[in-house]
């Protein structure tokens, strides 16, 4: 038997080094290769017998790993990974991510991680000042935007039927445009509340169009909320914020931004008035693992007044109830659906520290300019077409004469080959290719090379 139960909780000096040495390795890569999607058969056949009762050698587990399972794993810090929303950690947040790991926080509560949570309650507020939330707003780090979204649409949904005083068999909705992100059309359909369509403007929910909408419904008094997009998942398009927040204040909705991925923008002096309106949100989200450089998971959840989600996501019990007291309590758990969590923002904190504001701001312009740049060589390209002039750091086109079978072809070759990741998307019932630029290593003539690709 290799760990019996008396050994499993104490220090392993050979599996500590073995662990840091494929650690320093990793971080070391550069750039980061993209690797290959993995073979079902093949996989279950390594991992065939592993799990068993007496264990294995650690040195045969990680090279397992290392020469099996990571290579069956496409890498989203790649430089070339250009597909969905790329991530990028800085190598300061992904070392920090271990000491979290290590340090085995259970950050719910001020009583048991008040150092960690003072730390991202930093950064919460660096970015609600970036938005132009006053000093009353705070939140919380989750997992992802769906998290997010959730958490906060809970709140706008509990919030309404207070003020309205109806019950759970109330009908209520929430204005949405098309492009809305499928986690909150997803959010509808786990609290219960229905979808208010509200048709799009070149792409764009705006506030003129919500109030012809509202105008023209018999019932708008059923509709409690609105989510307005700052940098939409396939094309980055900013909603008309400032329209919509007009709205919402003399409608009385709650108004909610999902900034998952586009919110990043709030530190880009180059596209900041873009996003007139965000300071006027009741909730807002941002994942600083898309476009803020962090570690998977990491989500931040902002709200303008965190006591209608504190009155919303408190849980009572009474082992608990210790958590409740005066003073400097904050207790992450009262501000999102969950209640275990880890202090997952504080890998950001640790990165920005280390590195500090104007690097990010510089590494956000970097993928601006790359857009930019890239729409402009597709213009140039005869048998390329440019879908959109990019607003953030997403690059939709297609190739003439192309079909949806070219496409995917196509990305399949890229792959295979190692020059890129870059999958289809849908346009308007058309197949068509996709950049999302996040990661600074990303060049120029990485893009041309797969752009080359195509001719």
């Amino acid at each position: 038997m290799y760990a019996a139960p008396d050994r499993m909780h104490k220090p392993d000096s050979e599996l500590v080094d073995l662990v840091f040495d494929y650690m320093r390795e990793r971080l070391q890569y550069d750039p980061v290769p993209l690797d290959h999607p993995g073979d079902g058969g093949h996989l279950r056949e390594a991992l065939t017998g592993l799990l068993n009762d007496h264990g294995n050698n650690p040195a045969d587990v990680l090279k397992l790993y290392d020469h099996e399972l990571s290579r069956a794993v496409i890498s989203a810090d790649s430089p070339r990974y250009l597909s969905f929303i790329p991530c990028a950690p800085t190598k300061a947040a992904l070392l920090f991510d271990m000491v979290v790991s290590c340090a085995s926080l259970q950050g719910i509560s001020w009583l048991e991680a008040a150092g960690a949570i003072a730390a991202e309650n930093q950064v919460l507020r660096l970015i609600a000042d970036r938005a132009g939330l006053p000093a009353t707003a705070g939140g919380v780090f989750v997992s992802g935007g769906s998290a997010g979204n959730l958490s906060a649409l809970v709140v706008a949904r509990d919030t309404a039927r207070r003020r309205l005083g109806v019950g759970p068999e109330a009908r209520l909705r929430i204005a949405v445009a098309d492009q809305v992100h499928s986690s909150v059309k997803n959010t509808f359909n786990i609290i219960g509340v229905e979808a208010f369509p509200v048709p799009a403007v070149d792409r764009r929910l705006t506030g003129a169009a919500l109030r012809a909408a509202l105008a023209a419904d018999p019932h708008p008094e059923t509709v409690i909320a609105v989510v307005g997009t700052a940098g939409t998942t396939n094309e980055g398009i900013i909603d008309d914020l400032a329209g919509i927040a007009e709205v919402a204040r003399e409608r009385g909705l709650w108004f909610h931004v999902d900034g998952a991925y586009g919110g990043a923008g709030l530190f880009a002096p180059s596209v900041r008035e873009r996003y007139n309106g965000i300071e006027h949100a009741d909730s807002f989200v941002v994942d600083p693992h898309k476009w803020l450089f962090a570690p998977f998971d990491c989500a931040a959840l902002l709200y303008r007044d965190p006591r209608l989600a504190r009155a919303v996501h408190t849980q009572d019990a009474g082992y608990l109830d210790v958590l409740h007291t005066e003073g400097d309590e904050w207790n992450p758990t009262d501000y999102a659906y969950h209640l275990t969590r880890r202090a997952r923002g504080l890998p950001l904190w640790f990165s920005l520290a280390v590195h500090g504001v104007q690097a990010y701001t510089d590494a956000i312009e970097a993928g601006l300019r790359l857009a930019r740049d890239t729409a402009q060589l597709i213009r140039d390209t005869e048998h390329l077409e440019l879908l959109h002039d990019p607003q953030l750091s997403a690059v939709c086109f297609r190739r003439t004469g192309w079909t949806h079978d070219d496409y995917y072809r196509w990305s399949r070759r890229l792959l295979a080959d190692q020059v890129g990741f870059v999958t289809p998307t849908g346009w308007d019932g058309e197949t068509v290719a996709r950049f999302a630029f996040l990661h600074p290593g990303t060049t120029m003539e990485m893009v041309q090379e797969i752009l080359d690709t195509m001719r």
